[in-house]
Order: C-alpha cells, then structure tokens, then sequence
C-alpha cells in the first residue's frame, strides 16, 4: 500500500489504511485494485462487508473481500478480461464512500 495520508475513523467507520490511494497490485493474471480498511471492532467490519455486498448486487459488479476483526481487504478487477476496467475504478471510489 501506498504511504501517505490515512483517513481517521469516526463513529466505528472504516479508514483506509495505508495511503490514500488504493494500491495496484500484479497478481499471476492481470491486475487489481486493493485496500485494506481498518474498523473498530468486528461487528463495524461486518457492516462494511454487508453495505458493500449491496452495493456490488445493485451494480452487478463484485470485489473479492477477506475480512476478520477490525480489517477488511477489498480487491477489485474484471475477471473476464483478466485486468482493469473503468467499472472498477468506479467501483474503487463507490467502496472508498461507503466509509466515510
């Protein structure tokens, strides 16, 4: 993850962390947008993952999340290209509103 700026939790939200941007990663087959966001307690990383499976079903796009207590990391790319595409840079910025 990039250095820089981290967002401060307020209320049990989410904060990046890490940087202020989400950071491009080379898997073994294209490429994907990850963050990791950091919550209080389980139950406010719950939340998240529940707010932005909505989100992802509404949108018919879908992240891979791994979550446990007090993290959640989000990956974004478009499977069937093996790579990036615009919607998920949308919906990088879509997640990155869910908290805050």
């Amino acid at each position: 993850t990039l250095p820089g700026r981290d967002s401060t939790a307020r209320g049990g939200r989410g904060r990046a962390i890490g940087g202020a941007s989400p950071r491009l990663v080379p898997p073994r087959r294209g490429r994907r947008l990850e963050r990791t966001y950091g919550f209080d307690d389980f139950a406010n990383a719950l939340t998240f993952v529940v707010a932005l499976g909505t989100l992802s079903e509404a949108e018919f796009h879908h992240p891979d999340i791994r979550f446990g207590w007090g993290s959640c990391t989000v990956s974004w790319q478009t499977k069937k290209i093996a790579g990036l595409h615009e919607n998920d840079f949308i919906m990088a910025a879509k997640t990155d509103a869910l908290t805050g």
